[in-house]
């Protein structure tokens, strides 16, 4: 069958390398371009049969890119690194200076351009979940051998499509893949290509040197710093892990993390787990078609679920880094696991702290010495008092002692770490340390405070107990007339700070979780895409650690990390995926996100409404904060109805974001418009319902699908959001197994609220399924009809 191949429709400059999240290189000479190829992928080609076929045409699309690339550039001026064949038809290429694009354009076939670079042990049997990332590290616990696999060889799973390969390298043995790893690659020809790669502290494999999270074994021990902090599973611990390595110790390009996620894609993945994001969302109307939101959302016509951080931003507004209707974005909570820890005044006063550090020992009182009162007077006040070093300190009046250390901005900026603070009084030989606030700075988020550490140590993280220490101190150190100490009399004791305990209320959506509405992109908001889509536990999580860190001094050589941030959270949507890909194995990717967002907490554990951190408080979380709630794995297996959407339903809500036109749409994804255009992009088939500016009324449609093993009647119920009334139907209907139906919501504007308010629409069913649908709208006008 004749393939010919057309030409280049856009050339697609992604320079700058991304980080966690994506920052820019210093080498600001080099560039890697990406570039998309008029022709189809092979996931768009339905004509093709068999491997022969497909083998064939990706070897004509890289011959193609070949040839086009010496017609166009000199020889030597350039370096192909990658062809991408599977979810893209492009490639990336690694040159120098801006006259690359100029010489694509004057080619006469380049239209643009966009920047960027770069609960058993069986639960989830026969689930692959791809995680692109830093790698693995293959001789962890939580990844521990089943069966050897030669490297090299495919590797199949019992009951999966999964046919990836395993890639041997540094500290990567060909017994790496063992039956729990399937796959492991990695993916660094744009990072070698800059500059970047430095072989003497990045590895040429898919190890990882620092943090792995994904689907670990069931009960590991956790052991950090040679104590026993309690058992560690994966959320599916029976499900198989497939490392794409895209990201290193500087971070990593954009085009290395394309070629990552269509590797996986073409290897079979079930899910596919990105801890990783933009460092800013494109602008303008088209950021939908940048390239990397249009490779994941060939990920998801190929049935497989992408589940990404929502970032790090918050608690402000408009805030998130993923806002894809295609992905599923995941917020992050605390949970009620708190490690508290005590100092006990000689007074007998009890001053509450954290610090995840041993008692002082034989539960006796040691003296306590402020830093500056134990130092050498020839050194800056600020080094002496946050205890950065022990170079300052005269060791023999600061031995055995409690040193008073002080939490400066230095700890804010990361120019000091509490790292540095223990390992200083294990120097100096002192008792421990405490650490109190500096008065000018909040401690709301102390960085650092769950490192675990090997000498006693307590954070007061408030300034009540801060003062406290300081108040009695002052009152029990004699002093010359100078100001010198002469006499040590204030005692205490550190508790242990290792035992956790349980309490307050959670979860509790973390402050520095992302927040909407959508990004803080007019265009992009005007999409009514509702995210965060879903909440999970983010902060204080035990992560698989790889021993071979060069990170902080007190978790290299651990493995395990007490760890925060939405890329934490992450995994377990990623894990919850897999329990559902394993019972529902055909479900599509929207499917399982219907399912875990309908079935989500909207209540604590105090059966009181979940709140968000802000800055200074507590408030009520809204679906801007964690999307339609905590997600609940035990419901979500057994959600009763399910809203889906396929490619089709992506392709029309893209037709109707405003100011993104036809040829463009055509370009990206190979597909035009259809010729009955939806009129609002609030009707693509999601859990939620989102409008962004209400004038009058608008009519919105659902299509509700039964995944239960029973028909069922339902009945429906609304709350809601204020200035506007909603009006449903059906208000009750029966519904049989496997069937669909249609539900049709009316919004009507009764006052003007220019704010965004809330409310939900409830189905409950005669077999106890309970379906909640967040409703999020803007009021612009009560009058005209939209």
């Amino acid at each position: 069958m004749p393939m010919a191949m057309s030409s280049i429709f856009t050339i697609t400059l992604l320079a700058w390398f991304i980080n966690i999240p994506w920052t820019s290189s210093a080498n600001q000479e080099a560039k890697v371009f990406m570039v998309l190829m008029e022709d189809e992928p092979v996931v768009m080609m339905s004509s093709l049969r068999g491997s022969e076929d497909i083998a064939m045409y990706k070897r004509r699309m890289t011959q193609e890119h070949d040839v086009f690339l010496q017609s166009v550039l000199q020889e030597g001026s350039y370096v192909k690194l990658y062809s991408y064949t599977h979810l893209l038809n492009g490639f990336a290429i690694h040159a120098k200076g801006e006259e690359v694009i100029d010489v694509l354009r004057r080619a006469g076939r380049v239209s643009g351009a966009w920047p960027a670079l770069g609960g058993s042990t069986a639960a989830g049997e026969g689930v692959v979940i791809g995680l692109v990332d830093t790698g693995i590290n293959p001789f962890h616990p939580s990844f521990a051998t089943q069966t050897s696999i030669g490297p090299g060889r495919p590797v199949f799973t019992q009951g999966s499509k999964f046919k990836g390969t395993c890639a041997a390298g540094e500290r990567f043995s060909a017994s790496a893949c063992n039956g729990k790893i399937v796959g492991a690659q990695y993916f660094a020809r744009a990072a070698v290509a800059a500059g970047e790669f430095n072989t003497t502290r990045d590895y040429a494999s898919p190890f990882d040197a620092d943090a792995s999270t994904a689907a670990g074994n069931h009960h590991i021990p956790v052991i950090a710093n040679n104590f026993n902090y309690g058992y560690a599973s994966g959320m599916a611990p029976g499900a198989r892990i497939a490392a794409y390595k895209a990201l290193y110790s500087f971070g990593g390009y954009m085009s290395d993390v394309v070629a990552a996620v269509d590797q996986a894609v073409e290897d079979g993945v079930d899910v596919l787990s990105l801890s990783i994001g933009p460092g800013k969302v494109p602008s303008g109307p088209c950021a939908f078609l940048n390239i990397l939101e249009l490779e994941l959302l060939f990920a998801t016509k190929a049935g497989v679920l992408v589940v990404q951080a929502v970032g790090n931003g918050g608690p402000s507004s408009s805030s998130i880094l993923s806002f894809s209707p295609w992905i599923t974005s995941v917020a992050a909570s605390i949970t009620d696991r708190k490690y508290n820890n005590s100092l006990t005044l000689g007074n007998g006063q009890r001053l509450l702290g954290t610090g995840l550090a041993p008692p002082t020992f034989g539960g006796v009182y040691f003296p306590v010495a402020a830093a500056a009162d134990v130092c050498r007077k020839n050194f800056t006040t600020g080094l002496m008092e946050s205890c950065q070093n022990a170079d300052p300190f005269i060791h023999a009046l600061a031995r055995g002692k409690l040193i008073i250390c002080m939490y400066t901005f230095d700890f804010e900026s990361e120019a000091a770490s509490i790292s540095n603070v223990a390992a200083t009084a294990q120097k100096i030989g002192a008792a421990g340390f405490i650490l109190t606030m500096d008065p000018d700075i909040g401690s709301e988020q102390i960085k650092g405070s769950t490192v675990t550490l090997q000498v006693p140590g307590i954070i007061l993280n408030n300034m009540e107990s801060s003062t406290a220490l300081w108040e009695y101190y002052n009152s029990n150190t004699i002093r010359s007339r100078s100001g010198d100490a002469l006499f040590f009399r204030a005692r205490a004791r550190i508790l242990d700070g290792r035992r956790a305990t349980y309490a307050g209320r959670a979860p509790v959506v973390a402050s520095y979780s992302s927040r909407g509405p959508d990004v803080n992109n007019a265009i992009l908001e005007a999409a009514d895409v509702l995210k965060p889509n879903i909440m999970a536990p983010g902060s204080s999580i035990w992560a698989a650690w790889s021993p071979n860190s060069e990170g902080d001094v007190y978790t290299k050589g651990q493995s395990f990390a007490l760890l925060s941030g939405t890329s934490m959270a992450t995994p377990h949507i990623a894990g919850i995926a897999a329990l559902i890909k394993q019972k529902h194995r055909h479900w599509s990717p929207a499917a399982t996100t219907s399912a875990m967002m309908t079935t989500a907490d909207l209540l604590d554990h105090s059966g009181g409404p979940i709140l968000a951190q802000h800055k200074n408080r507590l408030a009520p979380a809204t679906p801007f904060d964690f999307g339609a709630g905590s997600v609940n794995p035990s419901r979500a297996i057994d959600p009763g109805l399910v809203f889906d959407a396929y490619f089709k339903n992506y392709l029309q809500f893209l037709c109707a974001v405003p100011g993104v036109d036809d040829m463009s749409i055509r370009r990206a994804v190979g597909v035009g418009c259809p010729a009955k255009r939806k009129e609002w992009c609030s009707d693509l088939n999601a859990a939620s319902v989102t409008v962004s500016n209400l004038v009058g009324s608008r009519k919105v449609k659902r299509r509700v699908t039964n995944v239960a093993d029973a028909d069922e009647k339902y009945t429906v119920t609304v709350r809601e959001p204020a200035g506007v009334k909603v009006r449903v139907t059906p208000e009750a209907f029966k519904i049989s197994v496997n069937a669909s139906r249609f539900i049709r919501l009316h919004l009507e504007a009764t006052q003007r609220t220019n704010v965004y308010t809330f409310g939900e629409m409830v189905l409950r069913g005669s077999k106890n399924h309970v379906v909640r649908v967040p409703i999020a709208v803007y009021v612009s006008s009560s009058i005209g009809r939209s």
